[in-house]
Order: C-alpha cells, then structure tokens, then sequence
C-alpha cells in the first residue's frame, strides 16, 4: 500500500477512536503526578499553572464553541463518525483555520495535561496530539478534496492546518447561535471538568500519602461535580426530550 493510502487508511480508523483519547490521558495522570516533584515550584507558580491550566480549557471550550455555533448543517467538520460533508465551511473561523475543533480539543485537554505541573508531560502529549491528529487531518482533507475538488484545494492553499492566520478573516455567512452549542457540548464541559476534579483528587492523594496523613474528601469536589453533572443531565434532557434546543438549518 503506498504511503499516501496508508496514512489515510490509518487516519480514518484513528477518526473513530478519537473519544477514547482522554480516557488514556486519565489513566496516564496518576503516574505523572506521582512522579512530578512540586516542592520547590512555590505557591507563585503553583498559582500560575493553576490559572493558565484553566485559562487553556477555556480557549479550547469557545473555540468550539465559535465553530460550532456558527456552521450551518451538513457542512464540513460537523461530522462524528464518519467523514461527512455536503458543502464546505470556508468563512468565519474556517477561513482562518482548516480544523478548529480539533485545535479547540487540543487546548480543552492540554488545559487538563497542564493541571498536573508537570512540563515533560505537556510537551509529550502535544507531540502525541499532532502525530495522532495529523493523520486524521490528512484522512478528511482527502476526502474533502475529493468531493469539492479545486475549491477545496484553493482554499486549503490559503487556510493554515491547525494555528490560525487572523489576517484571513472572513466574516461567517451563519450568525452565531448558542443553541447548537448548548445542544452538543454539555458532555465535553463535563469531561474537561471532572479531568481537572480527577487530578485534583490525585494530587491531594498523594500529598496525604506522603506525609503520612489520612486523605480528607474536599466539599469542593462534591459541589463542582454535582454542578456538572446537573448542567449536563439538564442540557442532555432538553435536547432529547423537547425541542428547545433545535434550530432549522444547524447541526
């Protein structure tokens, strides 16, 4: 098989097991954290990587958000199994980069990956990140070229891969709308927040064991988790059980 199939063969088997992605960054935290040293990072700087852990996730959640709530349906970069495309998204944020969902799943989880102080585990999953994602992005990219052909390749041409070129900007055709949002990331908000619970929890394990201490449960935990969890069964029985959420046109 030439190369050129193989990585798209690769790509698109690598596509439908993306979602399990950050269950193997969960299973990987325990051990990173166990062997981070944080006694001479200082509050200062403990503080730092506390907020800018945060502030990553963040980025990542209204990147999505922006792609998400202004892309009408069936276009490009909507799809969840499959490559699926019946028009092109090539204005608003798809005019200053070809995939920002996968950008803005890369600040969602490297937010988490940060959360655990530990610099060599950043730079190891952002290497892992685009040599996983790089296949996938070549996999889509020849599926759309083969179905919009040189419109796809022109702009392409003009559109970088992954970090955006701002000076591109085209206005959207589609008005933003947070309806699509609300209807399709409660799951991915609950999952970046019982990540950062998750190391939180490790961490302070860890601390107890340390020092020869019994581990105390925090209240802080209880209530962030239960805040979540409410957000997302709400959304979740909005969107299945009534029509709320829905808006013609939109994904």
């Amino acid at each position: 098989m030439a190369l050129i199939h193989s990585m798209e063969s690769n790509g698109n088997k690598l596509f439908r097991y993306r979602g399990q992605i950050p269950i193997l960054l969960f299973i990987a935290a325990f051990p990173v954290i166990f062997f981070t040293d944080v006694s001479g990072y200082g509050t200062g700087l403990i503080g730092g990587f506390r907020a800018g852990a945060i502030a990553l996730s963040t980025i990542g959640f209204v990147i999505r958000a922006i792609a998400i709530g202004s892309t009408p349906k069936g276009t490009s970069g909507r799809n969840t199994q499959k490559q699926v495309a019946a028009s092109l998204n090539s204005t608003g944020i798809y005019s200053i980069v070809r995939h920002p969902l996968y950008l803005g799943n890369y600040f969602m989880w490297i937010g988490i990956v940060a959360y655990t102080f530990n610099v060599y585990y950043i730079i190891i999953v952002s290497l892992a990140y685009w040599i996983y994602y790089e296949r996938i992005m070549f996999a889509e990219e020849r599926f759309l070229e083969r179905k919009f052909g040189d419109s796809y390749v022109k702009w392409s041409l003009q559109v970088p891969p992954f970090w955006p070129r701002f000076s591109n900007y085209t206005k959207s055709t589609v008005p933003f709308s947070l309806k699509p949002v609300l209807r399709r990331e409660y799951s991915g908000i609950l999952a970046t927040v019982t990540g950062f619970v998750y190391v939180d929890i490790i961490r302070d394990y860890l601390v107890a064991l340390y020092s020869n201490s019994t581990f105390q449960w925090s209240a802080t935990y209880t209530w962030v988790m239960a805040a979540a969890t409410g957000y997302a069964l709400i959304f979740r029985s909005v969107k299945h059980y009534t029509n709320w959420l829905d808006e013609e046109g939109r994904s």
